[in-house]
């Protein structure tokens, strides 16, 4: 059997197809000396699939306090334990924060087993930008907190990643429309990995209709991406360029100026000439 240090483990799952657990995976929970999970009766399926006779304790929001004593004395005694989820990467909207904090704060190894997680899975498919973007996880509950938090988030120009349950999905885009507007561009996906996995890009306003076009659309596990505000996307980056040119050009050429601020900012050098022009022009008005 191998060897597997003291320590804690966090180790991701399938969100719906058990054939995407990792090797590294089953290795680690056929050997580990316990596991928590969120579910036990849901893991011990995974586990069973797998043949996984490891220990199972359940470990989730309400009894979290009272197992983090007893987890780190485990470990303290050289015993190794791994942290799984009902679906996907540990902590992402899932217990384990406090647990996780608690390892690092005793100085004990806490070791990552990477694998699915439905935000990223998401994300790579969705169609949207991915070099910047902000996970929200569940909006709240109630209309008004969720409509408070959405008008917050009008502005932001990265993409944004909600995660929604069936029987919210509905009022939860029909707020969004209010807020974002229905031309917004967005993904929603659904039951991913499953037998009915559906992914689907248009606007709020399409995604809304087809979702209640029939009852069946609204059942399942939901993740929606929606694309940034691209206008605050393209001032902000005006307001970038504006700064660093009018840096620029208080010592040097605009053609320097613009050769320098297109490798600092990457922006075409077209449109940063333009800008240029547009700043010494206003300086020698100002001049005169």
């Amino acid at each position: 059997m191998p060897m597997i240090s003291a320590g804690l483990y966090v180790v991701a799952t399938p969100i719906g197809n058990l054939e995407d657990l990792s090797l590294r995976a089953v290795n680690i929970l056929q050997n580990v000396n316990l596991v928590l999970a969120e579910d036990s009766r849901h893991s011990r399926k995974l586990l069973k699939h797998y043949g996984i006779h490891t220990p199972v304790l359940a470990y989730h929001d309400h009894n979290e306090r009272q197992l983090v004593p007893e987890v780190i004395e485990r470990i303290r005694t050289g015993k190794s334990v791994a942290l799984i989820s009902d679906a996907g990467t540990p902590l992402i909207s899932d217990p384990g924060y406090k647990l996780v904090t608690a390892v690092h704060a005793e100085g004990f190894c806490i070791i990552p087993v990477p694998g699915p997680s439905a935000l990223i899975c998401a994300l790579s498919v969705a169609g949207l930008p991915t070099d910047r973007f902000v996970f929200e996880g569940f909006l709240p509950g109630k209309q008004h907190a969720r409509q408070q938090r959405l008008s917050e988030l009008e502005v932001e120009s990265r993409t944004l990643v909600f995660y929604e349950v069936p029987h919210r999905i509905c009022s939860c885009m029909e707020d969004m429309l209010d807020c974002f507007g229905a031309d917004r561009i967005a993904t929603l996906a659904k039951e991913l990995t499953k037998k009915f996995e559906t992914i689907r890009r248009g606007t709020l306003g399409d995604l809304l209709n087809w979702l209640q076009g029939d009852p069946l659309r609204q059942k399942g596990e939901f993740v929606l991406l929606v694309q940034g505000n691209s206008k605050v996307a393209a001032n902000a980056g005006i307001s970038e360029a504006t700064r660093v040119l009018d840096i620029l050009l208080q010592t040097l050429s605009v053609k320097d100026a613009v050769n320098i601020a297109a490798g600092i900012l990457r922006y075409n050098k077209n449109s940063l000439y333009q800008l240029a022009l547009e700043l010494t022009g206003k300086k020698n008005k100002v001049s005169d």
